[in-house]
């Protein structure tokens, strides 16, 4: 499909994630997947848009969602599909992945990091075939911040950051051929974003782990402003800390060791928030939603679950009214610096 002279004027206010398509922390059935896929599509009022990438699952949540939206015959005129690049599926030859062991279960494929011009094209030919019927029209380069943070000395930076570039050479090759409608980026580390987003033409960004009721330094927040007065569409993705902050082990996809400082530290901050949440009968997730949406600047939060009864609750949960005494109580416990009025 062709989109030349096509551009997104607006994005869905909700973006569903899939990496619960990919097998994060746990195996779901392909019947649940596809449950979790039509329930997002039915609680749309418009376009359904799906965040994903090859390094979910190993480019499994690529292969499910494709076949899901095919076995439930959705037109894909309907949907908008982001494939976040630069992961590239490859045979598994150990008894598990090599990327982010311990965070994905039971996959079939490992993934290896292919950044450069044409890696990242090796990436979308792939992601494309993975999803089948059905083609990405958002594109960007997935964790430039890890590909950067393997560097082993200065001229390994540069080799590694003119490789990213390059790699957007070719996506910004794709949008004016009209195979893709828009070019961003997803990162956790929202400083490369910004040094890249310097050298760059983005449409949007993806700040994931970043921009949470846990964590939101003031430097973010002036940089969110900054880029919605340029124009650059900004989705708030991961705002639940991976888990974290819900009452899951892993935080930001790594496991919490009660034992240490930091877990310690964690865990403590935790449960005052828990805590607070269930004197003002607020959900902790409720919570995280609204204030991960509503900085100034911020156009789209992206949630994701791995249970088909929750995808509408998601949407839902955006319009949840906190009380301006829980900010308050918040605030006075040192948990947030700043609340929502």
């Amino acid at each position: 499909m062709i989109y030349k002279n096509k551009i997104i004027t607006k994005y869905p206010t909700v973006v569903f994630g899939t990496s619960s398509l990919g097998n994060l922390y746990i195996k779901l059935d392909d019947q649940v997947k596809q449950q979790i896929v039509s329930e997002a599509v039915s609680a749309s009022s418009g376009l359904t848009m799906f965040d994903t990438a090859g390094k979910y699952g190993a480019g499994l949540a690529l292969e499910a969602l494709g076949k899901s939206l095919n076995n439930l015959c959705v037109h894909p005129s309907k949907i908008l599909i982001s494939n976040k690049l630069g992961w590239f599926r490859t045979k598994l030859e150990t008894d598990e992945p090599t990327f982010e062991p311990g965070v994905w279960k039971r996959l079939t494929h490992d993934a290896v990091q292919r950044i450069s011009y044409q890696g990242i094209l090796d990436c979308f030919n792939q992601g494309n075939e993975l999803l089948g019927e059905y083609n990405a029209q958002i594109v960007s380069v997935h964790d430039p911040d890890e590909y950067l943070s393997k560097v082993k000395s200065n001229e390994d930076y540069e080799i590694r950051y003119h490789q990213i570039l390059d790699a957007y050479a070719a996506l910004h090759e794709l949008k004016k051929a009209g195979k893709v409608l828009s070019v961003g980026i997803g990162a956790k580390d929202w400083r490369v974003i910004k040094k890249i987003s310097n050298d760059i033409e983005l449409d949007w960004v993806m700040i994931a782990n970043s921009l949470t009721i846990y964590s939101h330094p003031q430097e973010l927040i002036d940089f969110v402003a900054q880029l919605s007065a340029r124009g650059v569409h900004v989705i708030n993705s991961a705002v639940f800390n991976g888990g974290f902050l819900t009452g899951g082990e892993f935080y930001n996809y790594a496991p919490v060791d009660p034992q240490s400082p930091e877990g310690s530290s964690l865990l403590d901050w935790r449960t005052t928030f828990f805590r607070i949440c269930k004197d003002y009968n607020v959900s902790p997730a409720a919570v995280c939603t609204v204030f991960g949406l509503n900085y100034p600047g911020v156009g789209s939060i992206a949630l994701s679950s791995s249970r088909p009864e929750r995808v509408k609750s998601n949407i839902t949960m955006i319009e949840t009214k906190i009380p301006t005494v829980f900010w308050e109580a918040m605030q006075e416990e040192g948990l947030i610096k700043d609340y929502l009025r």
